[in-house]
């Protein structure tokens, strides 16, 4: 897999070279300050990638304790390097103890086996730094680690390169580092020298990085994932993070409540060993300041240490205090009674024992307490690396015999989807994650019902058991008060996430065992080229249901050709069609065009040799503005990925661009979800650099007013609807503003909501979604009352623009996923989606978040769809009535 061999050769006459000439290898391996020119945590002093490249590189030579490799590239094309550190024995057999790890972690050996294997492998420990960039200690600490693993010749040191192989990330988001430090060292001697970039560090989404660990949408958790869940599998999983609560130095587990229940019980008890080690050696060193049980609970799924736990890996987050080269001082007189969620600090906390007393904080600080979480953590992987090894297995054979057990015994996809495409991702997504999946080569019959060859059998009976059903089922988050009768306690980040309903795919649970013949997946699944079948003398009909679609029409119309939907359902050649089936007329080159996007997206396109006889309305390729504020916003990235990825054309639109800027070039504008005051007023002056200071403003509002009205479309996301509403005085409320949390509350979760298919902004959707809801919106019409030409005393009820709302929430049962508070009085019925005219144009108000972190496939379409719309005009191309019309709209 990795060419150790080459590397043990290179090492090999490297330690022979050195030793002739009487010097051993490690005593030739440079330290992190030979490299950088400073000393690792120096005050205002940070590394930027390619120093680090440049002392990784040099370590990896001079050290035969070291194997050093690229596992791919970051977002922006940065190589991304993992480090293998162990004895140099261990490091000639990587292969060796890689084999061990899986065997165990995939439990599917006897018991006899998997004790001499515990007893002969070696404990596998990741640690990562640099994934947060505005968290800088980490990033600069792993140089130091890395150093220290290989060099030192303590007798604890010796036996961790003995008995562990640590795989180090030291830089898990290398575009971020650089725009991190490169903002720094700008501002450095500035009042904005602790001031963080006024633009994502992570090019699409941020701090959203951590969110990202199950769907695995950017290449930094896609290239990670493959190696912890599909390659090397290591028992303990430890991100590092900053910063601590205020006048804490550091932050370990045990974690909070609640526990997700799917997590197996050796989890839990096995992060709080290892947190419990962690607090010892601190306790011992005399540093102070650590703390534990505060706000992140075991229950959320989708992070960095969150997601390994649904794979019986131990996950650990630390964070540690002073995130920023720059000293500070803290006032010991000024040290408050409580921190974090409420611990005293007068050393009476079972969690805090040893408080923080105040003074100087140094960079450097952050360093030494994450130098010596992770040793505690290398300590006792060492001491107890036979019980770490036959831990994981013990969880996994437990998974395996629950599962075959039944209730449920497998989850099943079937073939035919409403989006074939999506169905794929969902099985590549769980492949990802180191799911056991089949695919079928026969028909067979599982729970009373027939499925064809080519179903996908996810069985329950695997050692991932936890993940699958995290995966699967439904979020089912207790409900949690602060105190008896009081305001709901939050979930740590979200409550639901269930994958099947939000990727819009049916999976069928089946709780009796059954047979089947299938292989198991070893790759990826390749999307297979569609079909393209009948005379296509007039064209070709693509279905609207498939989000590949308008990838494929995007990349269509940037070719040249002419693109069209349906006003209504038709039938051609005996078949019916759906409302808004995309019509692709023939044309120069159009055939191998058809072939090169049904090749790309596995789409289906039906020849079709007459005029469809209904109503068209002809598609242009949208040009779309999208807002981005100088107030980092992660939604902004996610929307941005999102359009780029299905082939639509965006321009970014800061502040003045919305003044000084043609919009008229524009067919759309997207405003992602951020707070109305940060969209019109951004950062204060002199919080930042003045050029990045200010926001939108009513002339920014003004713009968008203009645009609006001279026929352009807005699309406004959950809290952004709140500011086109006030901006634009639009007879609309959001009826869930002003409530307190003891009324309502929705943290996170998924909701029910209905589709009226019949609009054209709903074109090729469900009739039933899944909402994600977070702290979102919900809308009713109001009567606006102006006052007339005689003032106040001449009130009139100003008359409402036609409003369209294809989306509502549902009536009942709106809960699908997560946890609920005052769902049904205050969203039953309610719209979800708005289309508002206004003008000679339109604007679209979504209470809810259409493309949350990537996740929501099937929500999708109500961003595509309008985006289309917004190119058509009110003529109608074609209406051929002689032809068999089935309805018309």
């Amino acid at each position: 897999m990795y060419k150790y061999k080459i590397k043990i050769y290179k090492t090999a006459f490297l330690f022979l070279i050195l030793a002739m000439v009487g010097v051993t290898a490690h005593g030739q391996v440079p330290a992190p300050s030979d490299i950088y020119g400073f000393e690792i945590g120096a005050d205002y002093k940070l590394a930027d990638y390619d120093q680090m490249l440049d002392y990784y590189e040099q370590l990896d030579q001079a050290s035969d304790r070291i194997e050093k490799i690229t596992i791919g590239e970051s977002v922006l094309g940065r190589p991304m390097i993992l480090l293998f550190i162990s004895s140099e024995e261990n490091i000639g057999q990587l292969d060796k103890y890689r084999s061990i790890s899986e065997k165990l972690s995939r439990a599917r050996i006897r018991n006899e086996e998997a004790k001499q294997l515990s007893k002969d492998g070696k404990a596998i420990v990741w640690i990562d730094g640099g994934m947060h960039s505005t968290e800088l200690a980490h990033g600069q600490m792993t140089s130091e680690l890395a150093y220290r693993i290989a060099t030192e010749e303590s007798d604890e040191m010796k036996k961790i390169r003995d008995n562990v192989i640590t795989l180090l990330m030291p830089v898990m988001n290398p575009d971020g580092l650089d725009i991190v430090t490169n903002w720094y060292r700008k501002n450095l001697n500035t009042p904005f020298e602790t001031t963080s970039p006024p633009w994502l560090y992570h090019h699409y989404v941020g701090h959203d990085n951590n969110r990202d660990w199950f769907m695995n949408n950017m290449p930094e958790t896609y290239h990670v994932n493959e190696i912890l869940y599909n390659e090397w599998y290591p028992q303990i999983v430890y991100n590092h993070h900053q910063t601590a609560p205020s006048w804490a130095r550091i932050f370990l587990p045990p974690f909070s409540d609640p526990v997700n229940p799917n997590i197996h019980p050796g989890v839990t008890t096995g992060v709080n060993q290892v947190g419990s080690a962690m607090a010892q050696r601190f306790a011992l060193k005399d540093m102070s300041g650590v703390v534990s049980d505060n706000s992140y609970t075991m229950f959320w799924n989708g992070g960095g240490r969150t997601t390994p736990y649904y794979h019986n890996q131990i996950g650990i987050l630390t964070e540690t205090a002073h995130a920023t080269p720059t000293p500070r001082f803290y006032e010991p007189d000024s040290m408050p009674d409580k921190i974090g969620s409420g611990i005293p600090t007068d050393g009476t906390d079972i969690f805090y024992p040893d408080p923080w007393e105040g003074g100087e904080s140094h960079f450097r600080d952050a360093v030494d307490y994450m130098l010596t979480g992770t040793m505690a953590v290398l300590d006792m992987a060492a001491e107890r690396k036979s019980q770490f090894l036959y831990n994981i297995y013990s969880m996994g054979r437990d998974g395996i015999e629950e599962g075959d057990e039944g209730d449920p015994f497998a989850y099943i996809i079937p073939p035919l989807q409403w989006d074939g495409g999506e169905a794929i991702e969902l099985v590549n997504i769980l492949k990802q994650g180191g799911v056991e999946i089949f695919q079928t080569e026969s028909s067979f019959t599982a729970g009373n019902q027939q499925y064809p060859a080519g179903s996908f059998v996810v069985k329950a009976g695997q050692a991932f058991r936890p993940f699958v059903m995290d995966m699967m089922e439904p979020q089912n988050y207790p409900t949690r008060l602060q105190y008896s009768g009081g305001p709901p306690d939050p979930p740590y980040d979200l409550a639901g996430w269930t994958l099947p309903m939000q990727m819009g795919v049916d999976v069928d649970r089946i709780d009796e065992a059954f047979e089947f013949d299938g292989k198991q997946l070893r790759e990826k699944i390749e999307i297979k080229a569609g079909d393209i079948s009948g005379d296509a003398n007039y064209g070709y009909i693509l279905s609207h249901k498939p989000n590949a679609s308008a990838k494929a029409a995007n990349q269509l119309l940037g070719e040249g050709h002419n693109v069209y939907w349906t006003k209504a359902e038709f039938n051609s050649g005996g078949r019916n069609y759906e409302a808004g089936s995309i019509i692709i007329k023939n044309g120069s080159n159009i055939q191998s065009a058809v072939e090169g996007v049904a090749r790309e997206h596995g789409l289906d396109f039906q020849g079709i040799s007459d005029e469809p006889g209904v109503e068209l309305y002809k598609v242009e390729r949208p040009k779309i503005g999208l807002y981005k504020s100088w107030v980092s916003n992660m939604d902004e990235g996610w929307t941005r990925w999102v359009l780029e990825s299905y082939a639509f054309e965006v321009d970014t639109l800061h502040d003045k661009d919305l003044v000084h800027n043609d919009l008229s070039k524009y067919h759309s504008i997207v405003i992602p979800d951020q707070s109305p005051s940060r969209i019109l007023n951004g950062h204060k002056p002199g919080t930042m650099p003045e050029e990045y200071t200010g926001g939108m403003g009513l002339e920014g509002a003004l713009a968008l007013k203009n645009f609006v009205n001279d026929g352009g479309t807005l699309l406004a996301f959950d809290s952004a609807s709140d500011f086109v509403i006030n901006q634009f005085g639009l007879p609309v409320k959001n009826v869930t503003a002003g409530l307190s949390n003891t009324e309502f509350f929705i943290p996170g979760s998924l909701i029910r909501a209905k589709v009226s298919t019949d609009y054209p902004l709903a074109f090729g959707m469900q009739r039933e979604i899944a909402a994600s809801f977070s702290r979102s919106r919900a809308f009713e019409i109001i009567e606006i009352e102006r006052e007339g030409e005689g003032g106040k005393e001449d009130i009139k009820k100003a008359p409402a623009p036609p409003i369209d709302i294809p989306v509502t929430y549902a009536s009942d049962d709106l809960l699908m996923s997560g946890w609920a508070l005052g769902e049904k009085k205050y969203l039953s019925d309610k719209a979800a989606v708005m289309n508002v005219q206004y003008g000679g144009g339109n604007i679209i108000l979504y209470g809810f978040r259409p493309q949350f972190r990537g996740q929501p496939r099937g929500t999708y379409k109500l961003i595509f769809n309008p985006l289309f719309m917004s190119t058509m005009n009110d003529e109608i191309i074609e209406n051929d009535s002689s032809l068999n019309l089935i309805s018309e709209d």
